[in-house]
């Protein structure tokens, strides 16, 4: 898929259809890709962090997860740019692997919540193939225990790896996989505990105006304060100091 770049970070561009068209086209291949899910939050972790800014740019795919990371490209390049978020992906992806017969293995988050899964799929997509669910300890893996990992995925002929650890676990997770795992990896983080039901997604309203994060925030306030309150004032002075860049670069050609 083509590219664009907000700031430093790589995104890919296109149609919302167009992401779920290349990524079942690329489950059907049975080879190594993954799938990176950003927003606000993995912007700010790669803007500090050079090493995952390249976990997250050699994805196969990146796509805008949250609104901001939309707007900030109409605003500094008036690329218009379909969000494309996890939430949505999700329960798309599910539907289109149910109706072409491929199959789907969820790697990560708890025991709880695999047998939530599990049950979830069971009656909202019947035919679905799951190919396995697997909960890994909640530590560094040994070298046996990642390669038994990678056995059991390889083995169950997954198209498709859900892979629910968490940014930035998840994608340096698949970053080291890739080329392991002969699937394509797609980090969904907290997008499963939404489709089944464990937590509860903000209306549409809030969505279509970016406020995911406020209700997040209202329903965990302890757990994700100090998250929001650092990541999403630094994304927008990091937008606003470019935007001032670009204007002053534009009054001075």
């Amino acid at each position: 898929m083509q590219r664009g770049k907000l700031i430093h970070f790589d995104l890919s561009l296109g149609s919302y259809s167009s992401f779920i068209t290349r990524i079942v086209g690329l489950a059907k291949k049975k080879s190594s890709y993954y799938v990176c899910v950003a927003n606000v939050h993995m912007f700010v972790e790669a803007y500090r962090d050079k090493g995952f800014c390249n976990v997250i740019h050699d994805a196969d795919i990146i796509t805008p997860d949250g609104m901001p990371l939309t707007w900030g490209m109409r605003l500094l390049y008036g690329i218009q740019q379909d969000r494309v978020a996890g939430s949505d992906i999700l329960p798309d992806l599910l539907q289109q692997c149910e109706a072409s017969g491929l199959s789907v293995f969820f790697y990560g988050g708890s025991k709880k919540l695999l047998d939530g899964t599990s049950d979830f799929l069971k009656n909202k997509y019947p035919d679905l193939k799951v190919a396995g669910l697997y909960s890994p300890p909640f530590r560094e893996l040994s070298e046996n225990e990642t390669q038994d990992a990678i056995s059991a995925i390889n083995d169950s002929n997954a198209n498709i790896v859900m892979v629910v650890l968490g940014c930035p676990k998840q994608e340096k997770w698949m970053h080291a996989m890739k080329g392991k795992i002969n699937s394509i990896m797609i980090g969904i983080g907290g997008a499963l505990p939404l489709l089944i039901g464990a937590q509860k997604r903000a209306p549409k309203w809030m969505q279509d105006y970016g406020l995911e994060w406020l209700f997040r925030l209202s329903i965990e306030p302890r757990r994700l304060f100090k998250r929001y309150a650092i990541t999403n004032p630094y994304f927008i002075f990091i937008v606003f100091r470019e935007f001032l860049r670009i204007k002053l670069l534009k009054k001075t050609a």
